[in-house]
């Protein structure tokens, strides 16, 4: 049916937009099946199971891994973007548990620390998103900045997760150094017959506002809470979609380590 529809027109502008969404759904796989398992734990684990709800999460992301590597869903090349994206996370879960940043329910086994281990699955869904959805739009990208000061300017958002409990906080001079490397940069991708071009950093934002969103969700189910949680739910604060754009700028520059940006076909 898709094949015999005309490329121009309300219909084929419809089914560009149906496929646009069916892709994106399709990339989340990995992060939607995470989020299902943390409501359905939060809904109907029992308190008193042998296996605490922390360490039920954790296999059921085992689990989640292996189905998308043995359905081939992800490649091994990917699988290594998703290790980074792991062991990335991981070191920032213990240092902001430690710090008091956010806390997790302190039960369970499987743990590092103050961290259950199914955290680090939570960025590994965000890796697996990255570099299926690469994939599945075939993206590429016009003026993309040099790979070194993409890789300078992570290596700083990083750190400064890290810094801004001791020394000034830069997030903000980070998000306008962002701005300003990829303020010409475009990204295209392919939907079904037609190929569409946003602003690099519009898709940054878009990203950063959908995983706030899923945060909101988490947080409600009890995966963690803030500080300001631990009492009653509230959602989670505006301010984090900054630490998650910049979190997406950390987020491309990993996938740009094993996939390096492809460059647009130049206009006809």
């Amino acid at each position: 049916m898709l094949e015999r529809a005309g490329e121009r027109g309300i219909r084929a502008g419809l089914i560009e937009f149906l496929v646009f969404g069916l892709k994106q759904a399709w990339a989340c796989l990995f992060g939607a099946l995470m989020l299902v398992a943390i409501i359905a734990a939060r809904l109907w684990w029992p308190d008193d199971a042998v296996f605490a709800r922390n360490d039920a999460l954790v296999i059921a992301a085992v689990v989640i891994q292996a189905l998308m590597l043995l359905a081939r869903l992800e490649t091994g090349r990917e699988l290594w973007v998703i290790m980074l994206f792991h062991v990335v996370g991981t070191v920032m879960e213990l240092f902001k548990t430690g710090v008091g940043s956010w806390l997790y329910d302190p039960d369970g086994l499987l743990r590092i620390g103050g961290v259950p281990l199914f955290t680090g699955f939570m960025y590994a869904a965000v890796g697996s998103y990255m570099v299926r959805v690469y994939r599945l739009f075939d993206l590429r990208f016009e003026r993309y900045p040099r790979l070194w000061a993409t890789a300078l300017l992570a290596l700083a958002a990083y750190a400064n997760f890290f810094a801004h409990h001791y020394v000034w906080d830069a997030r903000w001079l980070l998000l306008a150094l962002v701005v300003l490397v990829y303020r010409r940069t475009w990204m295209h991708y392919r939907v079904f017959r037609r190929t569409f071009r946003m602003p690099v950093l519009l898709a940054f934002a878009l990203v950063a506002l959908f995983i706030w969103f899923a945060e909101n969700i988490a947080t409600w189910a009890g995966a963690w809470a803030y500080p300001d949680q631990v009492d009653g739910w509230e959602p989670v604060s505006w301010m984090k979609l900054v630490s998650w754009f910049l979190l997406m700028l950390i987020s491309v520059v990993l996938v740009t380590a094993v996939y390096p940006p492809k460059p647009a076909a130049p206009s006809r």
